[in-house]
């Protein structure tokens, strides 16, 4: 039994896993260093209810990453919806889980002046990320959406972004239809393909 041998060996095996590791980890930050190479834009129209209306059972809640509409019972209610739909004052408006009262990392941007195709990046200002308040939805308004994080490959904690455009907005009915994409990069602001 040598001391000072099997501290060398511990040293070295530390160096090799902090090379092996420090590619993987560097890639973290801005996108998943493993993938979705064959990642394609892929917007979809989605149609949800105002958590105001009478019916049960109606979807007003939307899970970004997965693409999923959410059956959200109340405004409180936990669960896997990024954001969902409500009825204020006698409009639309978005409310993240923050907004309820939920602690989680989704939040709604409000992009004036943009048009779908041109929203190429979620913003890296954060303090343009609305959490802890209602977003009206209007007509000719385009939105990022941040979601609460997840878990990505490898442990590792990520917020996907997407973007939406109303379409349809009806007050009084208390129904959205919207065109939406999103990146199912981690922790990536891009909103296109790496080769777009």
């Amino acid at each position: 039994y040598r001391p000072t041998a099997v501290r060398q060996r511990l040293r070295a095996l530390a160096l090799v896993a902090a090379l092996v590791s420090a590619p993987l980890l560097a890639g973290c930050e801005d996108d998943d260093p493993f993938g979705f190479n064959d990642w394609t834009l892929a917007p979809d129209t989605v149609f949800l209810y105002s958590l105001a209306r009478p019916e049960l059972n109606l979807a007003s809640g939307f899970n970004v990453n997965q693409r999923r509409l959410i059956r959200v019972e109340a405004a409180g209610s936990t669960g896997t919806w990024d954001f969902l739909v409500n009825t204020e004052e006698g409009r639309l408006v978005f409310l993240t889980p923050s907004a309820v009262g939920l602690d989680t990392e989704s939040a709604v941007v409000p992009m004036p002046g943009e048009t779908f195709d041109g929203i190429r990046e979620a913003p890296a200002d954060t303090a343009l990320y609305v959490r802890d308040r209602s977003v009206p939805i209007e007509l000719g308004q385009l939105y990022v959406v941040r979601t609460n994080q997840q878990s990505g490959s490898f442990g590792r904690r990520c917020v996907y972004y997407g973007k939406l455009e109303p379409l349809e907005v009806d007050p009084v009915g208390g129904t959205l239809r919207f065109r939406y994409d999103a990146s199912p990069l981690c922790n990536s602001r891009s909103l296109v393909p790496p080769e777009d």
